[in-house]
């Protein structure tokens, strides 16, 4: 029997997925397989990293649910290049299909991969499905990438609906109908077994992931409450973006009618990732190359009292312990300690991305990155390197009752809490005058 298998990565569900969708109706039978990466799982810092947990509870659910079609997921655990020989071998297929990512990892293995399927007379296909609109989807009128949001996000918007059609029913919003064609799956007797979370080296977690659903209440009103991190005001939907658990053009569709500030911060998304496809040194590098001059303090003594979320300064403490004990930090507070990081203590922002790399279930390498170098006034923001956060009048504005602070630190406000670890007006000075002998001209 001829066969196309779809290969699944960060779009763990059987609904509206796109690639899923153009191999159930590729008129070959279909075959789904998950592959536990051992390049990114060896990066891994923590045996009890949560998002494997979370992921090999999804992988697992989506066996039970297949399971129910007469048809199974086939997991593997290796390297990819190392186990696609032996799945290619099992199964003979005449197409592969998986959704485009677009992490330079992700797309130099994807590329490999892919000339070698085709090496053998094997046909390959990837679609989008992790954003509304990638690559060269949305420009300039001269063809080239945007670099600041306010006009990105207008071009998207404009992009969503043309001659005034309703926006909700946009070509791009539209759903993929998987469910119709469930038929096409592969039917087995019995399912394969699955790898244990041990044998893979890795521990069960306790941290709790967010429901799928989110009240509609929360994204109803979330343009006045998401800045307060001590009230539900956010929807934590962003762990499940991240794996695919949820569909982007659903909630987009909903955000439409409901929220355009919820929708903003999809569009910022999208953002990101055309950021990180058009220009991939922001990985590493600077995404402006004049503030690879700076010359960061990096005090590993401060640096680890920002981690532990002992500075002295109770917001950044609050949510460096929120992240530590729940892997989750709100998103303004993420804005608050990231600005402490580079612009207080002057440590690179390298070292603070990979502490939320290591630390977020929501890790988002685009988003992750996109934010930490928008703190650090190295990204693509249009503000200059002197906006610096006060802890205090973000404390002030956003927290006043400190219900945050105490819920997280609740030595706040007693001998056992720590003297700031730096004065503010000396921080700020320190940095402008850091920032400005870095980036005059020479």
């Amino acid at each position: 029997m001829s066969v196309c298998i779809f290969w699944f990565r960060r779009d763990l569900r059987l609904t509206d997925n796109a690639g899923l969708y153009h191999a159930l109706t590729s008129g070959y039978k279909v075959v789904l397989v998950f592959i536990f990466d051992t390049h990114i799982l060896d990066r891994l810092e923590d045996r009890n990293d949560a998002r494997v947990t979370y992921i090999y509870d999804v992988i697992s659910e989506l066996k039970q649910g297949l399971s129910l079609l007469g048809s199974d997921l086939n997991v593997f655990h290796g390297s990819p290049e190392n186990v696609w020989p032996g799945i290619v071998k099992q199964f003979n297929p005449k197409k592969i299909i998986f959704n485009h990512d677009y992490e330079s990892y992700a797309q130099k293995r994807d590329n490999l991969l892919t000339n070698s399927w085709k090496s053998e007379g094997i046909s390959v296909e990837s679609f989008k499905d992790h954003v509304i609109f990638e690559k060269q989807e949305v420009v300039k009128d001269d063809g080239k990438p945007y670099t600041v949001f306010t006009p990105y996000k207008r071009k998207w918007l404009s992009k969503l609906a043309s001659d005034d059609a309703d926006p909700t029913d946009s070509f791009y919003l539209r759903s993929y109908p998987c469910d119709k064609y469930y038929h096409q799956f592969e039917k087995i007797g019995k399912p394969s077994t699955m790898i244990s979370l041990k044998d893979m080296g890795f521990e069960r977690t306790q941290k709790v992931i967010p429901p799928l659903s989110v009240p509609q209440t929360i994204i109803r009103h979330y343009e006045e409450r998401r800045n307060f991190p001590a009230i539900e005001g956010t929807s934590r939907l962003s762990v499940h973006f991240r794996f695919g658990t949820i569909s982007i053009r659903q909630k987009a569709q909903a955000a439409i009618t409901i929220s355009r500030s919820y929708l903003s911060e999809l569009i910022w998304r999208d953002f990101y990732s055309q950021i990180l496809y058009h220009f991939p040194h922001v990985e590493q590098r600077s995404f402006r190359s004049e503030y690879d001059r700076l010359e960061w303090r990096n005090d590993a003594d401060e640096f680890d009292a920002w981690c532990q979320g002992m500075t002295g300064y109770p917001i950044v403490d609050a949510g460096m312990r929120e992240l530590k004990m729940t892997g989750h930090m709100h998103n303004r507070v993420r804005m608050i300690t990231a600005s402490f990081l580079t612009k207080h203590l002057l440590i690179d922002w390298r070292w603070g991305e990979a502490w939320f790399a290591r630390h977020l279930l929501d890790f988002d390498l685009a988003s992750n990155n996109g934010g930490w170098q928008w703190a650090a006034g190295s990204g693509t923001d249009a503000a200059t390197y002197f906006r610096i956060f006060s802890p205090d009048a973000q404390t002030d504005r956003f927290d006043k009752d400190r219900k945050y602070i105490k819920r997280w630190v609740p030595e706040f406000g007693t001998p056992a809490y720590p003297n700031p670890i730096i004065d503010h007006k000396l921080a700020r000075e320190r940095c402008l005058a850091t920032y400005k002998m870095a980036l005059r001209q020479v």
